[in-house]
């Protein structure tokens, strides 16, 4: 049974150390290691769809140290963004899973999350927008799952679960970028 929260209700889940360490360990370098903490939030239907109301996001903080690819540049660039990106999705997606936050997450076992999350998590669509230059040593972030479809699999398709996601990041002097992510995770446990 759905438990309904009031729209204006929200329940929030500090970054859990033990989960952010586990979500970071396929990153081959402490130094990828990007993000730091993760303040999950749900608002609206505990245990329902986001097409049902649900709203699940994650507000959270990186440091990059220094760069895992490339000299210096002096700024927060693409490939930085994707990376973060990552780290916030593979993490708002496990506390899911752990918590049993929202559909079709409440019904994953956080065995079956970490069996997916590299092999059977694709971005397949990626848009970013930079508004003006960004620091790339500090600065925060905010991930948002905007929609989710949840498909059966039939003779003509495998099972899949589609997210489209938003992302914020900015800095203290002012920079920032956005995007719009959309991700499919192929092979979802069974209904």
């Amino acid at each position: 049974m759905t438990q309904l929260l009031d729209a204006t209700e929200q329940r929030v889940y500090p970054t859990d150390e033990e989960l952010l360490h586990r979500v970071l360990t396929p990153y081959r370098a402490k130094r990828c290691e990007y993000l730091t903490s993760a303040t999950v939030v749900l608002k609206g239907a505990a245990e329902a769809a986001a097409e049902d109301g649900a709203r699940l996001s994650a507000d959270c903080s990186f440091l990059i140290p220094e760069s895992c690819y490339i000299d210096d540049t002096g700024h927060f660039n693409s490939v930085e963004f994707n990376i973060c990106f990552n780290q916030m999705a593979y993490y708002l997606v496990a506390k899911a899973v752990k918590e049993s936050l929202i559909e079709p997450f409440s019904r994953w076992t956080i065995e079956e999350f970490w069996t997916r999350q590299l092999g059977d998590i694709f971005i397949t669509d990626f848009r970013s927008s930079f508004r003006s230059a960004m620091s790339g040593r500090h600065f925060r972030g905010r991930i948002e799952i905007a929609d989710i479809a949840d498909w059966d699999g039939n003779d003509l398709r495998d099972a899949l679960v589609m997210l489209r996601t938003r992302c914020h990041y900015w800095d203290e002097q002012g920079g920032e970028s956005h995007g719009e992510i959309g991700a499919a995770i192929t092979n979802p446990p069974e209904k």
